[in-house]
């Protein structure tokens, strides 16, 4: 399992496993160019930022 470098806490990318308060915490903003922030769901800290193109056009959520 993956750690949070800031508070040691274990984090997944998605709610596979049984707890899913290890989940990272995503928020996701736009209709075309998608930015979405990744946060630790203990500390909230921030760990990364992404975008993508998504809409309608390309049919990705």
């Amino acid at each position: 399992m993956a750690k949070c470098p800031y508070c040691n806490e274990t984090i997944t990318l998605d709610s596979t496993t049984k707890d899913s308060r290890d989940e990272i915490q995503k928020e996701v903003d736009g209709l075309i160019k998608k930015e979405v922030m990744y946060s630790c769901p203990h500390c909230d800290k921030v760990l990364g930022f992404a975008f993508f193109f998504g809409g309608l056009a390309t049919g990705r959520p």
